[in-house]
């Protein structure tokens, strides 16, 4: 007699459940688990580690692409991770995964995304988490009747053989959330271990007048590209190979402090 032992995947993104990436996401490892779509209603990127806490949230049974189930949530991505995993699923998910993110997330500035938002929540919950983000050249673009088109075949197969990994082998010890970032242009099917770079933008303030006369203000920023090859900026966007990063939610930093506190 044999047991089978079915795996429980909730997949669930930042750019919303009408994102074609979080179909791609599906399509890449539905036949491997049992998934199960929890999204944002809306575009929630840049919300970070955001949970509800002030209002209500709802979640509501939906259809995406041709013939896909989600739920719909009126929310950020970590409250899309509690939602999901506490109460639409009858179990506890063996895999949260979170993408396909359009465009990469790298660099110390990973702790803004929603996309990794959501995998931290799954990590505090004793729950892998992977973080699926890949680069896109907006100038390169195609658009059909007003839609941006994106290639995720690549990525596809590359989220393919990371999410297997997990599966069948769990995660590594001490790793509590795996970062992949795929190139938009690969140059292999390889992928690279790398640490986080330090900053990947130069963060700055516009201030601007309206038409009223009432100043507003736009965050803006410069991409600061690291010469250093081992970081995950440089390898994405000068070696044009996919880059995983290892991460842990114990931010404790080894530092005897007993001297300093004298």
């Amino acid at each position: 007699m044999y047991i089978v032992i079915i795996m429980r995947i909730l997949i669930t993104n930042d750019d919303g459940v009408t994102s074609d990436g979080i179909i791609a996401l599906n399509e890449a490892v539905k036949d491997l688990a049992d998934t199960t779509i929890v999204a944002p209603a809306r575009q929630q990127s840049g919300v970070g580690h955001a949970i509800t806490l002030m209002k209500p949230l709802r979640a509501m049974p939906t259809k995406i692409g041709e013939d896909t189930e989600a739920y719909a949530v009126t929310g950020t991505p970590t409250d899309c991770v509690i939602v999901g995993s506490k109460n639409l699923m009858e179990e506890e998910p063996d895999l949260i995964i979170s993408g396909i993110n359009v465009g990469e997330n790298l660099a110390t500035s990973i702790t803004t995304s929603g996309t990794l938002g959501a995998t931290f929540e799954a990590a505090y919950f004793d729950i892998p988490a992977i973080a699926v983000s890949l680069q896109v050249k907006h100038e390169e673009l195609k658009f059909k009747d007003g839609v941006k088109s994106i290639d995720y075949t690549f990525a596809k197969k590359i989220v393919r053989k990371v999410v297997k990994k997990v599966l069948e082998h769990g995660m590594p010890d001490g790793v509590n959330i795996l970062n992949l970032n795929i190139p938009a242009h690969p140059v292999s099917d390889e992928i690279v271990q790398v640490r986080l770079a330090k900053r990947m933008y130069d963060t700055d303030i516009e201030k601007r007048i309206d038409p009223y006369g009432h100043p507003y203000y736009w965050i803006v920023g410069g991409l600061i590209m690291e010469e250093d090859g081992d970081s995950d900026v440089h390898t994405l966007r000068v070696e044009n190979k996919s880059t995983i990063t290892p991460l842990s939610t114990d931010m404790t930093t080894n530092v005897d402090l007993s001297k300093w506190l004298d």
